[in-house]
């Protein structure tokens, strides 16, 4: 059994058979897990025990996952999330995204992939506690381990893959870094998330960091490529 000390997942998932095979592995592998089989009791819990991970099916009786998210998201904007999904559509993708996901993973799934993706997760989330709390780009103060961004007096929450992100374009600043290193680095994995995904995520982070974001003077596009930041 692998060790993960004080790690809990909230699981809200509808699917007896799912939700069983997923505690069982989860458990197995060191975490303690959390099970909701409705949306709303998903949130209230997800509220009230503050989990390390959240792992939440998109379609559920009550509520659909796009509703939840949205509504943690106003809550807490750190608390990692990975949207269960049948349906592979890149634009369902993206409105899970958009909604506040930080990750997805479409069904059917491998639970060996779901695990190393909550893994890899944690692990770069325990090397950024080791790293410099901060740095500055333009006007804009970024705070690597609140998740935020501040500007003057107004302070904005990121969430943990928009950090990474950033983190990566920071550490290369102002070299080009493709959207497959992106992809690798922050992700962790080529199969999925795909280039949209980080498009996307830079689209958000532009609407948190640029003065005017569709006349972005700090991430840039390189356009074929990916992406650079100018400070």
């Amino acid at each position: 059994m692998a060790n993960s000390p004080g790690r809990t997942i909230l699981l809200v998932e509808d699917d007896p058979a799912l939700a069983l095979g997923l505690r069982d592995t989860l458990e197995f592998e060191g975490f303690s897990v959390v099970h909701a089989e409705r949306g709303g009791e998903g949130l209230s819990l997800a509220l009230k025990t503050k989990p390390d991970c959240v792992i939440l099916d998109l379609m559920l009786p009550d509520m659909n996952g796009y509703q939840i998210c949205e509504q943690l998201r106003s809550h807490d904007a750190i608390m990692p999330i990975i949207m269960l999904t049948a349906r592979g559509q890149e634009a369902d993708k993206i409105r899970g995204l958009d909604a506040g996901a930080d990750d997805y993973v479409t069904k059917p799934f491998s639970v060996g992939e779901l695990v190393a993706r909550i893994r890899a997760m944690f692990r770069r989330g325990a090397r950024a506690q080791g790293q410099a709390v901060g740095f500055s780009i333009g006007d804009v103060v970024v705070d690597t381990v609140a998740h935020t961004l501040t500007r003057g007096q107004d302070s904005t929450q990121i969430t943990f893959y928009e950090i990474e992100l950033l983190k990566l374009l920071h550490e290369r600043v102002g070299q080009p870094v493709s959207r497959d290193d992106i992809l690798d680095k922050v992700w962790g994995a080529k199969s999925t998330p795909t280039n949209r995904t980080v498009d996307n995520f830079v689209v958000k982070l532009r609407k948190k960091l640029e003065p005017s974001p569709d006349k972005p003077k700090h991430i840039l596009t390189v356009y074929g490529f990916g992406y650079k930041l100018v400070p």
